[in-house]
């Protein structure tokens, strides 16, 4: 994510949210085990809430000019 955050084309202001985003991510990393608790079978999300995740995640990366996973 970080180095999305550094194309030239983004404005001064545009990449705070996503070094806000990576500071959370790394300072929650022992607890975001996602792999496991699926092979756990715990439930996460229903499948409406992480489609929805998936689109608005997919929506941010081309409108940053990013093809995405």
């Amino acid at each position: 994510m970080r180095p999305s955050a550094t194309l030239p084309k983004l404005t001064s202001q545009e990449p705070k949210p996503v070094d806000t985003c990576t500071r959370y991510l790394l300072n929650n990393a022992k607890y975001l085990k996602y792999d496991d608790y699926l092979k756990a079978v715990f439930c996460i999300a229903r499948g409406v809430i992480e489609g929805a995740c998936r689109h608005l995640i997919k929506d941010r990366m081309e409108s940053m000019g990013l093809d995405g996973p």
